[in-house]
């Protein structure tokens, strides 16, 4: 066994991601805005090409503004177009690929009410740059080979020849997993569909397509293609039911296009829809997060978002951990809270393509929670712990997602006069305001990933909360 009690070298990361796809980059963008020096390894040689979970919901949308890339994401990307269905070569019907959620627009509490698409290669893109800007690191070309741990750390294995000793592991290697295989973590799951299915990046002859429509093409028994417009390039998607992986040909199968109107394919794969979600999100010092914890079909537009979250929750839980002195137990909460949601979210993309729900309000994600998790405690106004904390207006031109954002928690006191505790330290932010009907009154803890934490109508009980996030805080004076 590798010696795991060795000196770090200065500059060695205190946490290891396995995959460069969104869960990694965002997980290490997150992990090092905090000052937690983390790596990703990546085996293949570059970023993913492929456009594959081009839907980005609401609510990783506010994930994304709070990592500082929301401006970009918002700028190459666009809304869904309107599906258009075709029958022998006639267009004969629309259909809202996003069903009726948030059609009204943006409201003071969720400025972002409709799912927006752009390629996951370029949402990836945008990760990197911004990750790499913060100072964080990305080896490419070089896998991990093996790894083992004890009760103070990881020891890494790369294919490089190379060892390095983390303080944890964090498995982001998608849904054959090398991590998870090796800690012999069984996945539960169904196939959702035992037919094939295809999905290709392609360009088309100019013309032979409107760019302004998402092009449905429902076939016998079941059968159906699709063939949608991806922002920021010339390409469309191509999604199909077939195993037929000559995508011209499949494109000429399945719609009314020639196979010579598709002049490149830029990227395609195959693939059988299947749902499933890992047994453990944790062993030890080594956790699964994304597809290496959960598979879902593609319908909806779930599975990227479902893992930006993941990074999400479990970022701020390690930099508590690793920057504030937090008891490790604390990670414990990252599956308790992330499998059920995972199992839900799972669900709901399957009877999605098996045509028994609707996309919807539920796709976005904003309704999705942590209500009665290991660390949502007390209620106060409008509010539960584990709700997601509502955006809104401030008298100074901000919102409160201004506050929000950053790796801090945020003391909220709402439309009251209520004793705020003295304590302070580098985690948290105070701000009082005035009433606010989304809130009601109280005082509300929201996490950095902008849930409700802690809730009362007085702070009896938030000193001993903030007690489980760090290991002091420091009395101050609350403004």
């Amino acid at each position: 066994m590798t010696e795991l009690n060795s000196v770090k070298e200065i500059g060695a990361p205190d946490v290891l991601v396995v995959g460069a796809g969104p869960t990694g980059l965002a997980l290490a963008l997150d992990l090092t805005r905090r000052g937690v020096r983390a790596l990703v390894v990546e085996r293949a040689d570059a970023l993913f090409p492929g456009s594959r979970g081009k839907g980005l919901q609401p609510r990783t949308l506010e994930v994304f503004d709070d990592f500082g890339v929301g401006d970009a994401v918002r700028e190459a990307s666009d809304h869904a177009p309107i599906g258009l269905i075709w029958q022998d070569g006639r267009p004969v019907g629309e259909h809202d690929m996003l069903g009726d959620a948030g059609v009204g627009g943006p409201t003071e509490t969720e400025p972002h009410p409709r799912a927006r698409l752009l390629p996951q290669w370029r949402t990836q893109e945008i990760l990197f740059e911004r990750l790499t800007g913060l100072g964080g690191r990305v080896r490419f070309g070089v896998a991990l080979t093996g790894f083992d741990q004890d009760t103070d750390g990881v020891g890494a294995h790369l294919s490089d020849g190379s060892t390095l000793r983390v303080a944890y592991l964090v498995a982001a290697d998608g849904g054959r997993s090398t991590v998870r295989r090796a800690l012999g973590i069984g996945m539960t799951g169904e196939t959702v569909d035992p037919a094939p299915m295809v999905v290709a990046d392609v360009r088309l002859r100019a013309g032979a397509l409107d760019r302004d429509h998402w092009h449905l093409f429902p076939g016998p028994d079941g059968g159906f293609a699709a063939l949608c417009p991806l922002p920021g390039t010339d390409e469309h998607q191509f999604v199909a039911r077939t195993d037929d992986l000559d995508i011209p040909a499949a494109v000429a199968a399945l719609t009314h296009l020639g196979a010579e109107d598709v002049t490149e394919v830029r990227w395609a794969s195959d693939f059988r829809p299947r749902a499933a979600i890992a047994d453990r999100f944790r062993d030890g010092r080594v956790l699964l997060a994304g597809d290496a914890a959960h598979v879902h079909s593609p319908a909806g537009g779930q599975g990227l978002n479902t893992s930006v979250q993941d990074a999400y929750n479990l970022g701020w839980k390690l930099g508590q951990v690793l920057r504030h002195g937090a008891d490790p137990a604390l990670l414990d909460s990252y599956e308790e809270e992330r499998q059920p949601v995972a199992a839900h979210v799972l669900g709901l993309s399957t009877r999605i393509h098996r045509g028994q729900a609707e996309r919807g309000d539920a796709t976005r994600q904003l309704g999705l929670g942590y209500r009665g998790g290991p660390l949502s405690e007390g209620t106060a106004g409008a509010l539960e712990a584990g709700d997601r904390a509502p955006d809104g207006p401030l008298p100074d031109g901000r919102r409160l997602f201004d506050l929000f954002r950053g790796p801090h928690f945020t003391l909220l006191a709402v439309g009251t006069d209520a004793e705020l505790p003295p304590v302070r330290s580098e985690f948290l932010h105070v701000h009082r305001i005035g009433p606010y009907e989304p809130y009601g009154k109280g005082l509300f803890l929201v996490r950095p990933d902008g849930y409700v934490g802690w809730a009362g109508e007085d702070a009896t009980g938030l000193a001993r909360y903030l007690a489980r996030l760090a290991r002091s805080v420091s009395p101050t004076t609350a403004s």
